[in-house]
């Protein structure tokens, strides 16, 4: 006779997150018949989370310190909604173990493992201690007061959290110091707790992933494995699954890693969708870094290449429902090749500033969002739509974009080609260094590991899709454009080609700033047959021109461009690549113009620090102050040397880009 296995009932799940993870889990439930409920802060009112959902609930504030950290109006918008479970997501309160205490205390079903198991790998060094002792290999624990050069290189990490806040690299015995001070810094502001520690640092590592999920009745699943070893600032930029590492070295390397996850999740009676994260060098020794207590968001190439959706399991499992066996199409290492992409909108040639501002448009080509492929193709999971706010109080990813293929280099490729041809305008994206990764020769070679974006690499892989001369280009086409347009809304004689004249004239001539600010003035002039001259383009024939379109033959190639325009802002697309242009102005208000020497605000945020006062003497890659955006620490330095002679911001100001923090004059010579 075959014991029953009592189930907690779920009919409607409030998810305590924002952006794609929301709309990630509410596709699931939809196809589960679940009911779902979104929070949402002031910031977020209109986002499409929001919308997607059945039901919303408003935490008042704009800070995720006001909103979505606040477990007790999540908690009470549950009650009020009619929710009967929690999905925390990841991030936020997803690791909060306090928070999940709260939620079964209330009465609810929390959607992630136990809170004892949270607690237990909250503290990084506590987890590094309680995995050893369960024979999973570790890295040692140095205590920050006791390094000595024979420790270098060396690792700080935040105890308390993760995603590349409160990490620091020291190579230096004489940068420890600062690195551990600024650590504790941005690990406060991140998790709230500003404990760190250090280990060593493998210089040339493979950050190796298990994804994990398990039940309540002792039964582990080990659902693949992901290489996450590209990262900028310590935060993943691209995975993938399988690890190439993995293949590379064989089946005994992940019967290994499979055991040494499962052993890991056993020690603290885990239950649910977690990773545990190790540290591997080029043999394929590896140790424990940590165990993520929730879904990562990463977990798209593991559904991808396994066909098991980890949102749905986790639902069953919380409801009480066994694993039983793993399913028939999660074998070791999985099936065809799964590579995702970050797209942020950061400027990755300009140490990676975060940007913000609002999202004119968005169109990235998918065979599905949320979902499973069964063919090649690409997934898109994203939170973001046309005229979506990028702001400031949150992580500025704007989508996940995800492909899969029966081999890694169709992957990439059809990655790469999905990228390429998005249409994304209104913010600064690393769209462009997305693709040339993915058809860099040591990538496509698997020869990635965490020191893969080097310096020098960034700024290779950061020269735009584009190419050179495609700036004169993209403003000759936008400048066609325009014309169009004019002639479209004249209210006299609208065919009459723009600029005509009985007798020839000189060129017409329109005038734009390329993205360094470079000044490129396109001239066309239409001729009897109303046929366009392009002098800077005399290898061109246009075949037509719309306000919309522009067709251009050159050489014998057809292209066709498409123009769309916001405010003084024009972007130009064609497949492949794009151009943005911004509209020079006819007069300058001198108001505008800056005094020399001004360094201003690359990016909003608030001050923290400042090391200099009116009146130093400065040189050039000096620290002048830091700012915090998007939870992250920037250094900003002296452009050249000189006097700081304005020093416009102290502690605690609120900035937005363009703002003016200092002014660096040269310094006068001296009487004599």
């Amino acid at each position: 006779m075959t014991t029953a296995i009592s189930q907690k009932p779920i009919t409607s799940v409030l998810v305590a997150n924002r952006g794609e993870i929301a709309c990630r889990v509410f596709t699931t439930c939809v196809t589960m018949g679940l009911r779902t409920v979104a929070v949402y802060s002031d910031p977020d009112a209109d986002a499409p989370h929001v919308r997607a959902a059945d039901a919303a609930v408003r935490l008042p504030g704009s800070t995720s310190a006001e909103t979505y950290l606040r477990g007790e109006k999540i908690i009470a918008a549950a009650q009020a909604a009619g929710a009967d479970a929690i999905h925390p997501g990841y991030g936020f309160l997803s690791e909060n173990a306090e928070f999940a205490q709260a939620v079964i205390d209330a009465g609810l079903t929390w959607i992630g493992p136990p809170p004892a198991a949270i607690t237990a790998m909250g503290s990084k060094v506590n987890a590094k201690a309680l995995m050893e002792g369960a024979g999973v290999p570790v890295l040692k624990d140095i205590d920050p007061e006791s390094v000595t050069a024979d420790d270098l290189p060396l690792l700080i990490k935040a105890s308390a959290g993760g995603g590349g806040r409160g990490m620091r690299i020291v190579r230096e015995l004489g940068e420890l110091s600062d690195a551990v001070a600024a650590a504790r810094r941005e690990a406060e502001s991140a998790f709230g707790d500003p404990t760190v520690f250090c280990e060593p640092y493998i210089e040339r590592g493979h950050h190796i992933e298990v994804q994990v999920m398990a039940d309540d009745h002792g039964q582990i699943w080990a659902v693949g494995e992901r290489e996450c070893s590209i990262q900028r600032r310590h935060q993943k930029v691209v995975e993938e699954a399988p690890a190439p590492l993995v293949e590379r070295i064989g089946a005994d390397m992940r019967d290994k890693l499979f055991a040494a996850a499962r052993k890991a999740v056993e020690s603290i009676g885990y239950r649910g969708a977690g990773t545990v994260e190790f540290l591997a060098d080029e043999t394929g020794k590896f140790f424990f870094l940590e165990t993520n207590t929730r879904l990562q968001v990463e977990h798209p190439v593991t559904e991808l290449t396994t066909a098991v959706d980890l949102v749905e399991w986790q639902l069953r499992v919380a409801r009480g429902e066994p694993l039983g066996q793993i399913p028939a199409t999660a074998p070791a290492g999985g099936v065809g090749h799964a590579i995702e992409v970050r797209l942020y909108a950061e400027d990755p040639a300009h140490d990676w500033q975060p940007q913000s501002g609002t999202v004119a448009r968005i169109d990235l080509p998918a065979a599905t969002r949320f979902g499973l492929l069964e063919r090649p193709g690409v997934r898109v999971d994203s939170g973001i739509t046309d005229g979506s706010e990028i702001s400031t109080f949150y992580d500025p990813m704007l989508a996940k974009v995800i492909s899969w293929a029966p081999d890694r280099d169709q992957a990439a490729a059809v990655l790469a080609r999905a990228l390429s041809d998005a249409r994304i305008h209104g913010v600064v994206t690393n769209r462009d260094m997305l693709v040339n990764t993915l058809r860099e020769a040591d990538f496509l070679a698997g020869a990635t590991d965490t020191g893969y974006l080097s310096d020098e690499r960034i700024a290779e892989l950061s020269r735009p899709l584009a190419g050179d001369g495609a700036d004169v280009v993209a403003a000759t086409v936008a400048a066609l454009a325009q014309s169009a347009r004019n002639r479209a809304d004249a209210r006299a004689v609208p065919a009459a080609p723009s600029g005509w004249r009985n007798i020839a004239s000189d060129y017409q001539r329109k005038t734009y700033l390329a993205a360094d600010g470079t000044e490129i003035v396109a001239r066309y002039r239409f001729g009897r047959d109303g046929r366009a001259e392009l002098p800077d383009l005399d290898d061109a024939t246009v075949e037509s021109v719309e306000p919309t379109e522009v067709v251009l033959s050159r050489g014998g190639v057809v292209r066709r461009y498409e123009v769309s325009a916001v405010g003084d802002r024009v972007f130009v697309d064609w497949p492949g690549a794009s151009v943005t242009l911004t509209r020079a102005p006819r007069f300058v208000d001198p108001a505008s113009v800056e005094r020399p020497g001004s360094l201003l605000a690359p990016m909003p945020g608030s001050v923290i620090r400042v090391a200099v006062a009116e009146g130093d003497r400065v040189t050039a890659g000096q620290p002048l102050l830091w700012l915090e955006a998007m939870k992250m620490e920037h250094t900003i330095k002296a452009p050249a040397d000189g006097v700081v002679s304005v020093l416009a911001v102290e502690p605690g100001r609120q900035l937005s880009v363009g703002d003016v923090l200092a002014v660096i004059t040269e310094e006068e010579p001296s009487a004599e």
